[in-house]
């Protein structure tokens, strides 16, 4: 079973995605709109980022919507910004789960909103694949 999970993990990371934009605005401007919409919440702006859908069972999408979030993680290999200074510049993070996706860009979750910058890309992944990669 873990052989399995490591696969898995594996696969969702080397897999090639559908091509995704962020925005293209100056980090100024996005400091500025990230704070006006979400004014008590902390931000990340991000680069080489990666939506990854879940896929799940019928009564995992329940539960997850139930709890009021979307079944969408992000992972970024690069962070450029993190207001809170929770994660150094250059570094990888990887989101929980979604509780919006605005505008194409702007990721939240419940305490974060991620900002994501320049291209990335989307892919689907079984929730257990997803889950793996945070053990």
């Amino acid at each position: 079973m873990e052989i399995e999970k490591i696969q898995a993990a594996s696969e969702l990371l080397s897999s090639i995605g559908e091509a995704r934009s962020g925005s293209i605005e100056n980090q100024e401007t996005l400091i500025q709109l990230v704070q006006s919409r979400f004014p008590n919440k902390g931000f990340c702006i991000v680069q080489q980022w990666t939506i990854v859908r879940a896929i799940a069972s019928d009564a995992d999408l329940t539960k997850i919507h139930v709890h009021g979030h979307m079944p969408l993680f992000v992972f970024a290999e690069k962070v450029i910004l993190d207001s809170r200074g929770r994660f150094d510049y250059g570094n990888w993070v990887r989101s929980t789960m979604a509780i919006s996706f605005e505008d194409g860009f702007l990721f939240e979750t419940k305490n974060t909103v991620y900002v994501l910058v320049g291209d990335g890309d989307e892919k689907s992944a079984s929730l257990a694949a997803i889950l793996s990669l945070y053990q």
